[in-house]
């Protein structure tokens, strides 16, 4: 066994040595001219920061998007975020109220939840399953904070890139023949070059 791993990295970094190239000098200067002007088209055309949007984002969830000016992200951050605190509050509310009415049921008191909810195994299960989904609701709702946060990201990076007028995606609708002499109604998924 450990032959074959020490064949392995021998052979990895021979592989790894033969891979490395030597520096060519260019003495063409039509060869240097078309270098020179693809690294213009690789050059930064975005005066937008992506740590600064990732920061705005970070602060105050949407800012990042504001930043990169676009605009129609931020109702639905929004959204999410005042959809998430909702739910993860009355979950919280339901909860603490069910943990209560368990607890007074235990020392032999009246439940509040008693026209509801009569035994105590059903007030005990109920009180999992909300404390269950405000823990579930708290997760989802960091991920989805740390995705507007990547989002905003992401997007002041792409920023950086030129978009060429020719290429294109799309979905299209198309007719399909099938086997059996009949056409098929779908969409295509088109990219153009």
């Amino acid at each position: 066994m450990k032959q074959i791993l020490i064949a392995i990295i021998f052979f990895g970094f021979a592989f790894h040595a033969l891979a490395q190239d030597e520096p060519i000098l260019i003495t063409d200067t039509a060869a240097l001219n078309e270098q020179v002007e693809d690294a213009e088209l690789f050059e930064e055309v975005s005066e937008l920061d992506p740590q600064r949007a990732a920061l705005l984002s970070a602060l105050i969830p949407g800012a990042g998007q504001i930043y990169n000016k676009q605009y129609w992200k931020v109702p639905l951050v929004w959204a999410g975020m005042f959809t998430f605190a909702h739910f993860i509050s009355y979950n919280n509310r339901v909860y603490h109220g069910l943990r209560n009415a368990a607890v007074l049921t235990a020392s032999g008191q009246t439940n509040p939840y008693q026209s509801i909810i009569q035994s105590e195994s059903a007030l005990v299960r109920n009180r999992d399953n909300f404390r269950r989904n405000r823990d579930l609701l708290i997760i989802t709702g960091t991920a989805f904070y740390i995705l507007q946060i990547v989002d905003a990201h992401v997007s002041a990076h792409l920023e950086e890139f030129k978009v060429n007028d020719q290429l294109a995606i799309g979905i299209e609708p198309s007719i399909q023949s099938t086997p059996l002499f009949s056409q098929a109604l779908g969409l295509s998924f088109v990219l153009k070059f």
